[in-house]
């Protein structure tokens, strides 16, 4: 496939960051976007709401479907792909972008924000494709692409913040096992992770520790995510995307257009 004009994304936490920039270029495209997050209402530290996201969509050439969803809840998870299937005429791609993030050792996270972690990493990705799929299976060319690191069991990946680097690699577990279960049945489910630290609305939530001008813009990873999801779904699956990795192999020699200060070093990401 050349683009995703007419094709139906379900993202989840689509109001803002990466989730955004990944609805805008599939929008530049002519996709139906389903904007599936929690935020309604202007929230008082982040930018932007599902509706404010469905305007900028529109307006850069797709529809948009504004949906308020907590993913850690099942009903209105199953609810919320019903209602887009309905909208759309089903779901081609489902983009597990959703996450919590607390980068605390064990002693200082408490079990409420662990809690949080695992309900929307690994349970809401979990739950929205087992939601998705009934549909996906039905789609000429159905990928998942989850926003999630790739499997590395060296104790240094973990020893910093061990609640927050196991709900996201319950992320990249679902992504192994699905991959596998629904190979044969031609559904495309891979993983896609940066290279260096994204400059996002999550990032200024950890209070300065990262400079943003270290960081490349989420654009990065939506270039890459419509490279991957592009592609034919029988030929990709089970797959631990770099973005930089991607749009190299894409043709990209150009990576500093993505850079929030063009010249500064870059910081690698947490989990590479």
């Amino acid at each position: 496939m050349a683009d995703l004009r007419g094709r139906t994304l379900f993202i989840t936490g689509a109001s803002r960051g990466i989730g955004k920039a990944i609805a805008l270029r599939a929008a530049a495209d002519g996709a139906n976007i389903v904007i599936a997050a929690k935020t309604a209402e202007p929230h008082p530290k982040l930018p932007g709401t599902i509706y404010t996201a469905a305007e900028e969509i529109e307006a850069a050439g797709g529809k948009a479907l504004p949906l308020q969803v907590d993913i850690r809840d099942e009903e209105q998870a199953q609810k919320a792909v019903r209602q887009a299937a309905d909208a759309f005429g089903g779901i081609d791609i489902l983009v597990n972008n959703a996450s919590a993030i607390n980068l605390t050792g064990t002693l200082e996270t408490p079990v409420k924000r662990f809690d949080l972690m695992w309900g929307v990493n690994a349970r809401g990705t979990f739950v929205c494709s087992q939601a998705c799929l009934p549909f996906l299976l039905k789609s000429p060319n159905p990928h998942i692409l989850t926003l999630s690191p790739p499997l590395n069991l060296d104790p240094k990946w973990f020893a910093r913040h061990t609640a927050y680097t196991i709900s996201k690699y319950g992320m990249s577990l679902c992504v192994l096992g699905m991959a596998e279960e629904f190979k044969e049945s031609g559904v495309a489910v891979n993983a896609l992770w940066p290279r260096t630290v994204i400059a996002t609305a999550a990032l200024a939530m950890l209070g300065g520790a990262i400079p943003v001008e270290n960081c490349r813009t989420p654009e990065i990873m939506a270039d890459a995510a419509h490279a991957v999801l592009t592609r034919d779904s029988r030929c990709c699956t089970g797959t631990f995307y770099i973005d930089e990795d991607v749009l190299r192999e894409a043709g990209v020699t150009d990576f500093e257009k993505y850079a929030v200060k063009p010249g500064e070093p870059l910081m690698p990401d947490l989990f590479l």
